[in-house]
């Protein structure tokens, strides 16, 4: 019987063929960097209309590929993916990242001396290297009506917002975190046991807060590992699609309150979620009046009216 690899990447995709090539490229070097690393790469596709499954039949025959014959969201597809891996560590990777030199080396020697750790998260990156924020306390729902609303563009050093993105505590350190954004996380196979996979009602968004926040009622602990460090090109496959990302996104919020607040929280944050929209949709309508930036004017509210439109269903 062959050996279990030393850890199971599993990267799901959307219409990003470029960077998903690059991202795989990433990953050979660091096989290339670690003599004797074993790594299984599972890419899970979401009906890309790309090109991606030829792209990845013909310059990567060594990657599993499940190609799945619709946008199944985020959640599903990892699952799928993580239900096919064999590695004691699975890697969710996204396909718009770029691992630097020694990360899987060191986010496997830290998960494995540190067994309370059900996940570990390095550095994320921007394209010019500063640091792109991924730590995260938990929300209150104060933070519900206040993160990524008009709320925050106008008033955006809250201290409520600073405890939530972990703004008193250098980003330079390892450190306990209540939870990581989801470009990269590498996860112990146990703690999925006993936590389970993501929540696949969550279409994509959420469902790495909803997954930290079970984790931590089994007192499992998240992780940052600033010595690791990937560059993560931000929404590249979101971005086809403003209007979705953002509907996706505040249901996403939504349904995680529902979940954990009680119904009615979640019902009533939907229809506050809405208010805000529809300020933004006066106040962008008010300066296209007066002729401010006419064009990006037009944009917004198509931008707006697309993501009132959907109801945040």
């Amino acid at each position: 019987m062959n050996a279990s690899p030393d850890i199971s990447i599993v990267i799901v995709s959307w219409n990003v063929a470029g960077h998903l090539r690059d991202c795989l490229l990433s990953v050979q070097a660091e096989e290339r960097l670690q003599p004797g690393l074993s790594v299984e790469v599972i890419i899970v596709d979401n009906a890309s209309a790309d090109g991606t499954v030829d792209m990845l039949a013909s310059e990567f025959s060594g990657v599993t590929t499940i190609s799945n014959d619709r946008n199944l969201g985020f959640a599903a597809a990892c699952n799928q993916g993580m239900a096919s891996s064999s590695a004691e560590y699975v890697l969710l990777l996204n396909p718009d990242t770029l691992l630097l030199p020694g990360f899987i080396r060191r986010m496997l020697e830290y998960i494995q001396v540190h067994p309370e750790a059900a996940a570990v998260g390095p550095k994320l990156l921007n394209t010019d290297h500063t640091v792109q924020p991924s730590r995260r306390r938990f929300p209150t729902l104060a933070t519900a009506l206040i993160e990524s609303t008009i709320v925050q563009s106008w008033f955006p050093d809250l201290p409520r917002l600073r405890r939530f993105y972990v703004k008193d505590i250098p980003d330079t350190v390892a450190q306990e975190v209540d939870w990581l954004v989801g470009a990269c996380i590498l996860l112990r196979r146990e703690a999925l046991r006993v936590v389970g996979p993501l929540d696949e009602r969550f279409f994509m968004y959420f469902e790495e807060l909803d997954w930290f926040y079970r984790a931590n009622a089994f007192g499992w602990k998240g992780i940052y590992l600033p010595e690791a460090e990937v560059i993560h090109h931000y929404g590249q496959s979101s971005a086809q699609d403003l209007a979705r990302r953002h509907s996706n996104f505040n249901s996403s919020k939504c349904k995680f309150y529902a979940k954990h607040w009680g119904a009615a929280i979640g019902v009533l944050l939907r229809f506050y979620l809405i208010a805000t929209f529809g300020l933004q949709l006066v106040e962008e309508a008010a300066k296209l009046a007066l002729g401010h930036k006419r064009e990006l004017r037009i944009q917004r509210l198509r931008l707006l009216l697309g993501v009132l439109r959907t109801g945040l269903r």
